[in-house]
């Protein structure tokens, strides 16, 4: 039984057919439909698709093909883990389910106790179509939309906005855009582009109240006041795990305790994707990270060990990438910010370089971060007009798998005149880091 069927929960039913042919598999989700993608929305605001709904990343019909058994409109209320059994509601009735083995991803909320008025309908919610459905006739009827949270997916709302020519206003906790994933002096290229192009930014500004009001949203903080016509919750809150006994162990931010195998404190019983913290790679340490890419990965590693323990989650070093007001943006690991808290000196190098010699190729602009003593690869960031995204891949491997300078700058890369450099960005990181050692030595 897998309660929830979104990334983390249909990754893990796929894995689990292949890994167990003849297991009954069991999917329940509250949703009426299945497979919405969160990002949707700007994907239907930029034409990139038709119809909202064509926005999934998997259909019950690919599920059915797997004899992957599907229940929707289905609320888990309730559940006795000791016994073995799930309590769900569907059209006003309870019902009881058993199972040997079950696995929670019921993922994240977007509802914050922190914010007085979170739970407005004029406060839009990105994650589930129904939502989705609404926000899209809200926002083309506002002219003045308020997005909370800066990391991002209000930045790729931010962009959305603009091309839509709404008046944006962005608030954010800290100091600039996207601050878990790259240092200041990266990211502000993006964030300037962003403000010459309209975007009002309210950096160290806490959202404390949202008001609904006749004309609109009054969004409040200590700094200062805004009314607006509608507001974008940008994001995750906190896991959606209010049906669980008090037999599951959890974290004091609520997430469900799991071992490196993932299973919880009671026997048979598993948590994945946003239920969970995930370890960060790069400490002993684990934090609460939202990200698909972590999502999928619990859920694969979950079918390998509802047996045997055989597979630990070897954690999350937070690679993200996206594309922000023509500028291409990745960043994968620690950032030198984090540095301060890092058990070891740090050392950080940068690189300029054409993305490639004879297409006109638009400048990469690179850093990189690494132990000072041991070369060891620690966090990398890329911002180009190019498209860099799948470099990152390449730079989260070789933290990964723990590589240092002198390994990684010798790294087999592909050269043609036209489509690359002489020496790929990837590698010129790497040595770049030891030519800025041997300078300061």
């Amino acid at each position: 039984m897998i309660i929830g069927a979104s990334f983390a929960g249909v990754s893990a039913a796929f894995a689990i057919r292949k890994k167990h042919p003849t297991a009954e598999i069991h999917l329940i989700d509250k949703q009426q439909t299945i497979g919405y993608l969160p990002g949707g929305i700007n994907l239907y605001f930029d034409k990139t698709i038709g119809p909202i709904d064509t926005a999934q990343f998997v259909s019950e019909q690919q599920l059915a093909d797997k004899n992957i058994s599907l229940l929707l409109n289905a609320k888990v209320i309730g559940m006795d883990s000791k016994q073995h059994v799930i309590k769900y509601e569907k059209q006003k009735g309870e019902f009881l389910l058993s199972f040997d083995k079950l696995i929670l991803a019921t993922g994240s909320s977007q509802w914050s106790q922190k914010i007085t008025g979170s739970d407005s309908e004029k406060v839009l919610k990105y994650k589930f179509l129904p939502g989705v459905k609404e926000a899209i006739k809200r926002i083309e009827d506002s002219e003045k939309v308020a997005l909370i949270g800066g990391g991002q997916i209000g930045g790729e709302a931010a962009e959305t906005l603009l091309k839509m020519n709404k008046e944006v206003h962005l608030f954010e906790r800290m100091d600039y855009l996207l601050f878990k994933y790259f240092d200041e002096e990266m990211i502000r290229p993006v964030q300037e582009e962003m403000s010459a192009r309209g975007v009002i930014f309210h950096f160290d500004e806490t959202v404390e109240k949202i008001t609904d009001m006749d004309e609109g949203l009054l969004i409040e903080t200590k700094q200062s006041n805004l009314l607006c016509d509608s507001a974008i919750f940008a994001m995750n809150v906190r896991p959606n795990l209010q049906y669980l006994d008090e037999h599951i162990r959890r974290h004091t931010d609520q997430t469900v305790l799991v071992d490196q195998y993932l299973q919880t404190s009671q026997k048979d019983i598993f948590a994945i994707g946003d239920c969970i913290q995930v370890p960060y790679s790069l400490s002993k340490e684990s934090f609460y990270i939202p990200l698909v890419n972590n999502a999928v990965r619990t859920g694969l590693v979950v079918a390998q060990n509802l047996v045997e323990p055989t597979t630990p989650f070897a954690g999350s070093i937070r690679t993200i990438g996206t594309r922000l007001v023509d500028h291409y943006i990745a960043s994968t690991g620690l950032t030198e910010a984090e540095g301060l808290f890092y058990d070891q000196p740090i050392s950080v190098a940068h690189v300029q370089q054409q993305s490639s010699l004879f297409s006109r190729g638009e400048k990469i602009h690179g850093k990189i971060i690494f132990e000072k003593e041991s070369h060891k690869l620690l966090g990398a960031q890329l911002v180009s007009k190019a498209d860099i995204l799948e470099k990152i891949n390449t730079l989260a491997l070789g933290i990964q798998t723990g590589q240092t300078l002198e390994e990684f700058y010798q790294k087999d890369f592909l050269y043609h005149p036209y489509y690359s450099n002489v020496i790929d960005i990837t590698n010129q990181l790497g040595f770049e880091g030891l030519w800025s050692e041997a300078y300061e030595d």
